[in-house]
């Protein structure tokens, strides 16, 4: 499972997957039922099956922004909903540790706010949609953290577990590609493009590239054995950024370079002076390769992707809201949240009780602005927990080296774009697990 030749061919695989995505989006259903039964039955029958429930768990939340976009899915939330199921399965085989009780805490400060919405629901609203669909990333997050939190990994397997989140992100590139093999014809403004995020989301496009972009450049610092893997997977690191560019969605790519700076910063003065050069010239070539992908996208785009970024738009006239809307939304949750702050609104009920009488449709785009309106004093509490329970995890002495930049990830994912989708979730989940930098080989008993 851990050979330096499979990830080559798990490589090929999901461009093939791509391709056949492209070809006929119908067969991704079946891509879909296929990944199910390979995972269940790994768990099922394999012992180490820790790593097994994470490889499953971190293959759907690289996957699930592709299902959706090739409309390979049961219900939307079917990648949210896949996590929990594997996490919940492994729960059962090797159970919780005592100290994920926060996050148990954690779930039960939800429930109050579904009461709320019980009373409040609009009869004409349907109760998956409305409160399942606000409900299902905390759940995630929650069922996720409690099987993470307490356990430890060898670093060659959590480096494998980052792998399977890459993968389906290869295969969701290769398709975005091929969907838009005109990019002048396409672009006309500077606003968010769906058709250059293969018909779908800017948002959660940009987003889970972002991830994928981040993921690769720690591979870059800590490169893998295989020199053809190393260079593929470096030219699809290359990709991905240069097609979460074209998305016209900064907050994945904001996102991105943030934790970029961030896990420099964190292996540069972990590291000896022989390291730090190493690391040193692998930075400035990625700036220098950086560089020209921003100014491949201006050519490309005509110029119109440094509009975006200034906050101009096509005529190059500076817009009045950086943030596209952001701020009415979090005045209209923070009102909510003014008057019914106790039990907050209900999940689900800002759209019928606030945001509509606003004239605002968009759904919302900050969770701890959600969870406050939505929740009230409850959901001060439940960010609370999410806040300060990783940090006790460090104070105990717990070691992972993608603790922070996974954790800035959550937190930056989540006012940007909400829980939208399974990442923000998974990736707070890894941030809990201790990592084993040196496991301890078996010892042989030699008979005299």
């Amino acid at each position: 499972m851990f050979s330096n030749i499979r990830p080559f061919r798990a490589i090929i695989f999901h461009i093939l997957i791509g391709f056949l995505a492209y070809v006929n989006r119908s067969l991704m259903l079946v891509y879909l039922a296929a990944v199910f039964v390979y995972f269940i039955f790994q768990i099922l029958t394999k012992k180490n099956k820790l790593d097994y429930v994470l490889l499953a768990a971190a293959y759907m939340t690289g996957a699930e922004v592709f299902l959706r976009m090739t409309k390979a899915f049961i219900f939307y939330e079917t990648g949210k909903y896949a996590v929990i199921f594997f996490m919940l399965l492994g729960i059962i085989y090797l159970g919780f540790k005592k100290n994920a009780l926060p996050f148990i805490i954690y779930l039960l400060l939800l429930l109050p706010a579904v009461f709320v919405s019980l009373e409040a629901i609009n009869y004409t609203a349907n109760f998956r949609t409305t409160v399942l669909f606000n409900l299902s990333g905390p759940l995630c997050l929650a069922v996720a953290a409690i099987f993470c939190y307490g356990r430890t990994i060898e670093f060659r397997k959590f480096l494998n577990v980052l792998d399977y989140i890459v993968y389906p992100i290869i295969a969701m590139v290769i398709y975005i590609t091929l969907y838009t093999p005109n990019i002048q014809d396409v672009v006309t403004g500077t606003a968010s493009n769906a058709a250059l995020s293969g018909g779908y989301g800017p948002n959660q496009v940009a987003t889970v590239l972002g991830l994928g972009v981040f993921i690769l450049f720690t591979r870059l610092l800590i490169p893998y054995k295989n020199l053809l893997v190393q260079g593929t997977m470096m030219f699809f690191m290359i990709l991905m950024a240069y097609r979460a560019l074209l998305t016209f969605s900064r907050g994945g790519v904001l996102v991105s370079l943030i934790l970029c700076l961030a896990f420099i910063f964190i292996i540069y003065f972990s590291t000896g002076l022989k390291t730090k050069a190493k690391i040193s010239v692998k930075v400035l070539a990625i700036i220098g390769v950086a560089l020209l992908v921003w100014g491949y996208t201006i050519i490309q785009t005509g110029g119109l992707i440094g509009n975006r970024y200034a906050n101009e738009d096509a005529l190059g006239r500076e817009k009045e809201d950086v943030t596209t809307g952001r701020v009415d939304l979090l005045a209209v949750e923070i009102d909510a949240f003014k008057e019914n702050p106790f039990f907050g609104i209900g999940i689900g009920q800002g759209k019928f009780q606030f945001r509509e009488e606003m004239g605002i449709t968009s759904a919302s785009h900050n969770e701890i602005s959600r969870m406050l309106s939505e929740h009230g004093v409850f959901g001060i509490l439940a960010v609370l927990v999410l806040i300060f329970a990783p940090m006790v995890t460090k104070l105990n002495g717990r070691k992972n080296i993608y603790f922070y930049p996974f954790l800035i990830f959550w937190f930056l994912t989540i006012i940007t774009t909400s829980m939208r989708i399974a990442a923000p979730a998974f990736i707070y989940a890894l941030c809990l697990l201790n990592i084993d930098y040196a496991p301890k080989k078996k010892s042989t008993l030699h008979r005299k």
